[in-house]
């Protein structure tokens, strides 16, 4: 919508990981250079093999560095990319060979075993290797590998001729991997790393870099549509993660837009990462020197929303309205010392129930002695439980909810987590917080997680393949404006959105993006994910001060 107003050809700050856009900061280039080194570097004419490890946090680029990288591996390397290891080693195996396009031998009464796709990517790796090609397996969300796989993929950097080892691996993941690597039992692995990358979050002059460099490949050109204050105040704000960089400039230059503006200041700043990170952003004044529009509440902002179905859920309005005015995104808590978590089960509820009434409040549900879902219900929330979570699968969340920590053999306790860092947990037991170290945390939690969420209107918890309805509307809608593009045009003459081939295969790209299971059906956990990427006013986890 304000790309011909600020003379752009196309969005400059889709989150979309598109290799145009990549800024090379000198840690993304360092990164880029990591990769290409387990590819090309001196070791591939000598013993070759080996991890290349590249984390990051989440937002800060690692899957457009790892676009650009596959753009640059040499004509002669094979690749194999692995974007859902959520896997066991058997179904590993399998993908592997998939991705080379080897295919297993089996005997005539029974599936392929471990040991078939083993043989059959040996003798791939040989022939290849017999050619003068490499091969390289890439494996994205590396952080949620089970051990025994991760013990799998050392396996098979053994495979090797006299002169060298014949497959590289590159493991990609958020910090959880560092630390998971570092265990005593991964030593052995940990060792065949050739070349580590940490990816952190930009400085304030590469934030500022960041946003011409966007600026330019989408054509921009003159003095930047940024006054300097509104570029340190978007720094502040985001922390320097550029795919919180790019919520909040795309999202302050339509703000400017609507109010005919040709320049963001500080108060059109404010006005986008309140609608971005949420309505109660600290630090906001109190007062615009001039009205800016830009919240939902402006009129020329209604009118775009009324046309592209942009910023609106699709629903009836009391369907979204009901819920919490969520803690902001990255929001600062209170400093709480950490506290070890052994001494506060025995303040934990034995009964869900008790955990569920108690979350209750941050989504502003009233009070009740009855069934918390069913309470619940009344507002158009339902409850929600998940299993085999991981800490990162609750970053990408980013929603309060209830952990189930079990002891061993004893009986399960229930926690209400309202806050996530690198290293700690927040939770709440009755009216006071308390933050606990999130590797004590591991060891009781086992990926249980449960909490509230709101289904789009006409949402059935079976969508096949032809269902359509305002649910089907709001899921094209919503991915639409994650890809940057135009939202469907609802007319007399169009027709609508389905669940076909073409929108599971977005779904499907999203979900790999999200690190959930990539099956193309969109079910609560993708939904849920939906409203974290398109920051649907819902509570939010806070974060403590580093």
């Amino acid at each position: 919508m304000y790309s011909h107003h600020f003379g752009l050809t196309q969005d400059p700050f889709s989150i979309a990981p598109d290799p145009r856009f990549l800024f090379m900061s000198e840690r993304h280039r360092e990164a880029l250079a990591h990769l290409l080194y387990g590819v090309t570097g001196p070791h591939k004419a000598a013993s070759g093999g080996g991890f290349v490890l590249l984390t990051g946090d989440i937002g800060t680029g690692k899957t457009t560095i790892c676009r650009c990288f596959l753009e640059q591996i040499p004509a002669d390397c094979h690749v194999a990319y692995i974007f859902n290891p959520k896997l066991t080693v058997t179904e590993l195996l399998q993908s592997i060979c998939e991705e080379f396009h080897v295919a297993a031998v089996a005997g005539a009464s029974r599936p392929p075993t471990a040991k078939d796709y083993i043989d059959a990517l040996n003798a791939f790796l040989l022939q290849s290797h017999a050619a003068g090609q490499s091969s390289v397996l890439i494996i994205d969300e590396a952080q949620n590998l089970e051990a025994d796989v991760l013990e799998q993929l050392r396996l098979l950097t053994n495979l090797e001729t006299n002169e060298r080892k014949l497959l590289q691996i590159v493991l990609i993941g958020q910090p959880e991997l560092r630390a998971m690597l570092a265990r005593p039992e991964l030593e052995q692995l940990a060792q065949r790393v050739i070349a580590r990358f940490h990816l952190d979050a930009l400085t304030e002059a590469e934030s500022t870099q960041y946003i011409q460099h966007r600026l330019a490949v989408a054509s921009h050109t003159g003095p930047l549509p940024f006054e300097r204050q509104a570029l340190q105040r978007i720094h502040r704000l985001t922390h320097g993660v550029p795919r919180r960089i790019n919520l909040l400039c795309g999202r302050a230059l339509l703000g400017a837009w609507a109010n005919g503006l040709h320049r963001v200041d500080r108060t059109v700043v404010n006005k986008a990462a309140a609608e971005v990170f949420g309505p109660d952003l600290p630090h906001l004044p109190s007062a615009s020197p001039r009205p800016v529009a830009y919240a939902l509440g402006g009129l020329a902002l209604l009118a775009a929303a009324a046309l592209t179905g942009f910023l609106v859920w699709p629903g009836p309005p009391a369907a979204r309205q009901t819920g919490a005015s969520p803690p902001i995104r990255g929001a600062p808590m209170a400093q709480n010392p950490v506290e070890e978590i052994d001494a506060l089960l025995p303040q934990l509820p034995p009964d869900i129930n008790l955990a569920w009434r108690a979350l209750a409040p941050v989504w502003k549900l009233p009070a009740s002695d009855g069934d918390p879902c069913q309470v619940a219900g009344v507002q158009q929330l339902q409850c929600y439980r998940a299993d085999k979570l991981t800490v990162p699968l609750l970053r990408q969340l980013d929603r309060p909810g209830i952990l189930t920590l079990q002891a061993d053999n004893a009986p399960p306790l229930y926690a209400v987590l309202v806050g996530l860092t690198e290293q700690t947990a927040t939770l709440r037991v009755g009216a006071s917080l308390h933050t606990v170290r999130l590797i004590a945390l591991g060891r009781l939690w086992h990926g249980d997680f449960a909490t509230y969420w709101r289904r789009p209107p006409g949402y059935s918890a079976k969508l096949r393949d032809g269902s359509s309805g305002p649910a089907i509307e709001w899921l094209a809608s919503q991915l639409s404006r994650l890809d940057g593009v135009p939202a469907p045009t609802a007319g007399a003459s169009a027709a609508p959105p389905v669940l076909d081939a073409a929108l599971r295969k977005r779904v499907q790209a999203f979900q790999h993006a999200q690190g959930l299971i990539a099956d193309g059906q969109p079910g609560p956990m993708t939904f849920m994910q939906i409203d974290s990427a398109t920051d649907v006013n819902e509570p939010r986890l806070q974060t403590n001060p580093r």
